[in-house]
């Protein structure tokens, strides 16, 4: 079964006209009838029911014209994916990074592959991970960083970060000297939060219930250096991943959680059932091999 024949019987499909398809194809009227008779020879059955009125689709045509759809997209997606990498893999990569995690290792990231491929543009939005896989499902971003906690079936992750929380609180609070505190401790503090596009507020939430307790929470927000400050000024208490933690500068004290112990993982997502360019498995591969460095060294 000839492949350029296909085409032609999709065009006809598609007009509902033999003579608006041969326009269409800058053939004849005549040549595009034999190419349709042609291909219902090697089907075995007439493809079209032909009447002065409309042109229809037999059971054979829509079975044919089902299965060519198929074929005519992988065609497209082939030549995608062969013109990218003749063309020096040109592209451009959007990707939606937390605004709770590190960008400077990301930027790291994100220059090194641009070493390696220069001709690619990035375009970087910071947003809670909530946000981002709603991003990622509505096809606006290619990638995302997210706290990843449950699976969605429509995505693909690689986990890179496996940490805890740990507590955080003003120099001056009455647990500083602890070395650490059981959640339901807590229980009586004011609680200063990420807002509800953050994964992590979240889990915190769900961990104060097995604690036994509804967090008082007296302030919300999408920046880290605003809860920091917050924190700072006496005005309540967070709870922040441990490398987080590490890069607050304020004066803040840190303190080990248990009771639970509240896990925190970090995860580059993307999405499952759409169609990846070269580049952009070129990129989940560089990731990978560069995030690996941190989930050994964690």
């Amino acid at each position: 079964m000839d492949i350029k024949h296909m085409q032609y019987f999709m065009e006809v499909t598609r007009t509902g006209s033999f003579t608006k398809a041969a326009e269409n194809l800058y053939i004849t009227q005549p040549a595009l009838s034999r190419i349709i008779k042609s291909l219902e020879d090697d089907v075995g059955a007439h493809l079209f029911i032909r009447s002065r009125k409309k042109l229809m689709l037999t059971d054979a045509g829509n079975v044919l014209f089902r299965h060519a759809q198929v074929i005519e997209k992988q065609l497209q997606l082939l030549e995608t994916e062969l013109a990218s990498m003749i063309k020096l893999r040109k592209g451009h990569i959007r990707i939606g990074l937390p605004t709770i995690v590190n960008s400077f290792f990301f930027s790291k990231l994100i220059a090194s592959f641009h070493q390696e491929y220069p001709e690619i543009t990035f375009q970087l939005e910071e947003d809670g991970s909530k946000r981002i896989e709603e991003k990622i499902m509505s096809g606006t971003l290619d990638f995302g960083v997210i706290v990843l906690s449950d699976k969605n079936d429509r995505l693909d992750d690689y986990t890179f970060v496996n940490e805890k929380l740990t507590l955080v609180v003003p120099s001056s609070h009455h647990l500083v000297e602890k070395k650490e505190v059981a959640l339901h401790e807590l229980k009586d503090e004011a609680f200063i939060m990420f807002n509800q596009d953050f994964e992590l507020r979240n889990l915190i939430l769900k961990a104060c219930k097995e604690a036994n307790f509804q967090p008082r929470i007296i302030s919300e927000t999408s920046q880290l250096d605003f809860i920091e400050e917050l924190v700072a000024s006496n005005l309540g208490i967070t709870l922040l991943p441990e490398s987080t933690s590490k890069e607050l500068t304020a004066d803040v004290q840190t303190i080990a959680v248990t009771n639970p112990v509240i896990e925190w993982n970090l995860a580059i997502i993307w999405k499952t059932d759409e169609y990846l360019s070269q580049i952009n498995k070129e990129f989940i591969h560089f990731a990978k091999d560069k995030l690996s460095h941190i989930k050994n060294n964690i």
